[in-house]
């Protein structure tokens, strides 16, 4: 069952960092959420406004992009954030463990496409897009194919 996407738009940062923490409330083990976008369009600080809205203790969230992978420990569960950006091939990923994290913990995924065939057809996808008019302004776009994503949204019109 395919959906049709939905389209937000967010006028600020506190606004993009206010819908990561709404979705973040609805999240469970299992739960993938890829994240793509051209740089500095706004996943991390979406990543990052979600990771701390879920911890018990306040505490730095940098960006995965150098690490590859930061593991987090919150009330509800592991949450595993991913930078893929420097990946050159698909079996990189396998070695990361994202593919058994994705069965037992929240994965947050930037630049997904580097997944290629071990991209989880359950996952959420948010397409962040920055416009050229407005610098503050993102675009995002939610696409998913598994129906459990219908009901954890509904509430975003």
């Amino acid at each position: 069952m395919t959906t049709k996407p939905r389209s937000l738009t967010f006028q600020s940062p506190e606004e993009t960092a206010n819908f990561a923490e709404r979705i973040g409330a609805n999240l469970q083990s299992g739960d993938v959420v890829l994240l793509e976008g051209e740089i500095g369009s706004g996943k991390t600080h979406f990543a990052r406004a979600l990771i701390q809205s879920l911890m018990s203790e306040p505490e730095d969230v940098p960006s995965p992009t150098f690490t590859l992978v930061q593991v987090y420990d919150t009330p509800i569960g592991e949450i595993w954030h991913s930078d893929l950006y420097r990946l050159s091939a698909v079996n990189e990923v396998e070695e990361l463990g994202l593919i058994d994290a994705f069965e037992t913990a929240i994965c947050l995924v930037e630049w997904p496409d580097k997944l290629g065939p071990l991209t989880p057809g359950a996952a959420l996808r948010l397409t962040f897009e920055t416009d050229p008019n407005t610098e503050d302004l993102r675009h995002l776009t939610l696409s998913w194919l598994d129906p459990k994503w219908t009901k954890k949204l509904e509430t975003f019109g």
